[in-house]
């Protein structure tokens, strides 16, 4: 992972939790990340992520793609 540098613009106000299996209604142990995101991949929708070094990378769909740069031009 780079960090920063040109060309990313940096989200804030994002949380990133482990949420644990059985607790507050999880039904599996999954990580959530809240916060902005939510303006770019919208609930219900569908993307990739993968691993990297020191990180993940989510793929965006055309219509996340347009939130997302929308997002940057303001």
């Amino acid at each position: 992972m780079s960090g920063p540098s040109e060309g990313k613009h940096l989200l804030k106000n994002i949380k990133v939790y482990i949420h644990e299996k059985g607790k507050s209604r999880a039904s599996v142990t999954h990580i959530d990340i809240e916060g902005e995101i939510s303006k770019i991949i919208k609930p219900g929708e569908i993307t990739f992520v993968k691993g990297k070094e020191g990180g993940v990378f989510i793929a965006l769909k055309k219509e996340m793609i347009k939130r997302a740069e929308k997002m940057i031009k303001k």
